[in-house]
């Protein structure tokens, strides 16, 4: 049994290899939720939707956001009545986001998750990492911004002085999941806004230290393989490199991975964790992302 904590690109490249080696009864995935909001008058938890997508083999593997093969008329429609949307939403993914809205009305997240997984035949557990609302605020040169506006609407761009986001109570069975697993798997999501906020939850790394980790560097070099997650790193005072990211989660790593491209700093990095492993972590071919499965589960 494996528990994974997720984001939304880089980790569910991941899974894809995950999922072809593991039953997928053995693997629970715990996902970020600091990114959700409303837009257009629905729900959107991206990285959940993601991930939901990645299991049941719908996920737009060229955008790693979406159904693939979707079609966009009513996106196409509002902007043609001048009401254009912040995100581009596909009507499969709009219908998935609808019905997760209305179920909220009476259900909790984790419940409304729970349903949509068992309604498109996932037999992984997919966890929330919180029911409450989060909220995130980046505060950039200019000014303080949301998440999606940030990421979106000013493509990334400005300067990033501090990140801020909401404490939050873990959804039921995120600590449970992290104590039972016989491994726990943190994939290569943007570290700051993706995987601290799960771990900085009460409890969780209480958990972590407990269970045996194993992490996958999102940094190859000096930059991020995808995200903003150089410029988070920086503004919160870790060095952009797989030692920065090693350095967040040093308190309760087993073993790290790291890409061939960062082998120089092998000797560093076992300075701050006991194994540490090189190889391509570069995922452009399913078989990229089997072989770093293979990797990251050999304990």
């Amino acid at each position: 049994m494996i528990t994974i904590l997720s984001g939304g690109t880089g980790t569910p490249k991941l899974i894809q290899g995950i999922k072809n080696i593991l039953d997928l009864a053995d693997i629970t995935v715990i996902v970020n939720t600091l990114e959700n909001d409303y837009f257009s008058g629905v729900y959107v938890a991206a990285d959940i939707d993601t991930v939901l997508y990645t299991l049941s083999d719908k996920i737009n593997d060229d955008t790693w956001y979406g159904i693939k093969g979707d079609s966009f008329i009513t996106n196409e429609a509002l902007n043609a009545l001048g009401s254009p949307e912040l995100l581009r939403i596909g009507d499969l993914d709009r219908a998935a986001k609808i019905q997760k809205t209305l179920l909220m009305k009476n259900h909790t997240l984790s419940k409304a998750v729970d349903i949509q997984r068992k309604s498109m035949s996932i037999k992984s557990k997919i966890i929330p990492m919180s029911n409450e609302n989060s909220q995130i605020k980046i505060i950039t040169d200019i000014g303080s911004l949301d998440f999606h506006e940030f990421l979106i609407k000013y493509q990334s761009e400005p300067e990033v002085f501090d990140l801020k986001f909401s404490d939050v109570a873990p959804a039921f069975g995120v600590i449970e999941e992290i104590e039972n697993a016989d491994m726990v798997v943190i994939g290569p999501s943007n570290p700051i806004t993706s995987i601290l906020p799960i771990i900085s939850m009460n409890g969780v790394e209480k958990a972590l230290k407990k269970a045996y980790v194993v992490a996958v560097s999102p940094i190859i070099g000096n930059s991020a393989v995808s995200g903003p997650a150089s410029k988070f790193m920086s503004a919160l005072g870790y060095d952009v490199s797989s030692v920065g990211v090693c350095n967040i989660y040093k308190d309760f790593l087993n073993k790290f991975v790291i890409d061939n491209k960062d082998e120089a700093l092998k000797d560093e990095l076992l300075d701050l964790v006991e194994e540490v492993e090189v190889t391509n972590t570069f995922m452009n071919t399913i078989e990229d992302k089997e072989n770093l499965a293979k990797i990251v589960l050999d304990k």
